[in-house]
């Protein structure tokens, strides 16, 4: 299934995977992480990167959201937990896009009351140009403008998450997605 102009190619996307995946290891060498996947979105990239790293982890899952459609609502809701005890542990929280930062600002300083000995950031997408807090991004893909996108775990309603590269979304009058 091809949906309009990748804004990211599958090309594109599994290289800047693998040199994620390689500074992670390099810069985790020697020692164990708890990988969390924040979903929906990072299930795609969770999946690619996590097969990449090169050092013992364990992983575990936060189901967050803060957007109705395009726009966040800012208030951030937490569907479901991490089960893993983090207190002493090496954490990489891994999400699909940071945009207004302000889900993942709410994160951190979650997971940071429960003690960890480290929480870094990987985000596959960096939107910088909405950002509303002040937010480091550890591991960055791709730093992006100020578009939609979908594709790659990437939804608009829940739909489009399937594609396996990066579209900027516009919507039609089918909904679909335009070049």
């Amino acid at each position: 299934m091809i949906i309009g102009k990748p804004f990211r190619t599958v090309e594109e996307i599994q290289r800047r995977v693998r040199e994620l995946a390689e500074k992670i290891s390099s810069d985790y060498a020697g020692r164990e992480i708890l990988a969390v996947g924040i979903l929906k979105g990072s299930f795609m990239f969770f999946a690619d990167i996590v097969r990449l790293i090169q050092v013992p982890m364990n992983i575990d899952f936060l189901v967050a959201s803060s957007y109705i459609r395009t726009k966040t609502t800012g208030d951030v809701k937490i569907h479901a937990d991490v089960r893993e005890a983090i207190e002493g542990k090496h954490v990489v929280l891994i999400e699909d896009i940071v945009d207004t930062g302000l889900t993942m600002k709410y994160l951190k300083e979650l997971l940071m009351k429960r003690n960890p000995a480290s929480l870094k950031v990987c985000a596959f997408l960096d939107k910088r140009a909405n950002r509303k807090v002040n937010l480091q991004v550890d591991y960055v893909g791709y730093v992006i403008p100020d578009h939609f996108v979908v594709g790659y775990g990437l939804d608009y309603e829940n739909r489009y998450r399937n594609l396996p590269y990066i579209a900027i979304f516009k919507k039609d009058s089918a909904e679909g997605i335009q070049a």
